[in-house]
């Protein structure tokens, strides 16, 4: 066995890559699922209220617009400096697990944003409109077509904002962040251990691949034209 690789085999080195691997899971998918509720609220907004929308409302959509625009401009490490004091306010502190979702979730619940109103403007105008026409509410369309219809986008486009999420997590191990990330960084860059570098590059690059197919399964079980 290559000597870069043997310290790989201690126990406790196997126990702090697990407990990185799990740290790093519950940073992701925590981050995910709240980025995709807000991401999901302003999506909603910015298809309903543009011109060509259900309910149109030019100055909403263009405020929501910019707004996200801007959020997607931060550099993440940058964004997650800045929201400390928001980060102290919420959960108490500014390192660990806790304190790292926080600027994942508004790091990442724009482009969550733009993802999910792709996939939305992806339906059918005429299925829309056949709606309207029979008298269906703006709730109505948006939960019972909208959404519905545009399913296998929307659960492929959670895989990728997974995978995303999980490169800002592994970023935050510069600046106090846990996980993986903190790993490489702590011991793989400033100890010079290239073996803990090598496993969590590996372990990470696991990670996004079982993300990536456990999305594509899923889109492809609810993709009604695949039936």
């Amino acid at each position: 066995m290559p000597d870069f690789l043997a310290g790989l085999c201690d126990p406790d080195t196997l126990q702090m890559l697990a407990e990185g691997t799990l740290d790093t899971l519950y940073m992701t998918l925590a981050s995910t699922f709240f980025a995709y509720v807000f991401g999901m609220i302003m999506a909603v907004v910015l298809v309903v209220c543009r011109a060509d929308g259900i309910r149109p409302c030019p100055a909403l959509y263009k405020v929501l617009d910019v707004v996200v625009n801007l959020t997607r401009s931060f550099p993440f490490l940058i964004l997650m400096i800045a929201v400390i004091p928001f980060t102290r306010f919420l959960v108490g502190t500014t390192i660990g697990n806790n304190a790292t979702v926080v600027p994942l979730v508004i790091a990442a619940a724009p482009f969550v944003a733009r993802l999910i109103e792709s996939s939305l403007l992806e339906v059918d105008h005429g299925i829309v409109e056949a709606a309207q026409s029979m008298g269906a509410s703006t709730f109505q369309i948006i939960f019972k077509v909208l959404i519905p219809e545009s399913l296998p986008s929307l659960i492929n486009g959670s895989a990728i904002a997974g995978t995303t999420i999980l490169g800002y997590s592994a970023m935050s191990g510069a600046v106090g962040g846990g996980g993986l990330g903190k790993l490489a960084i702590m011991y793989g860059y400033n100890r010079y251990q290239t073996d803990i570098m090598f496993a969590t590059c590996v372990l990470l690059i696991l990670i996004v691949q079982i993300l990536q197919e456990i999305g594509n399964r899923l889109s492809r079980r609810c993709d009604k034209r695949l039936v």
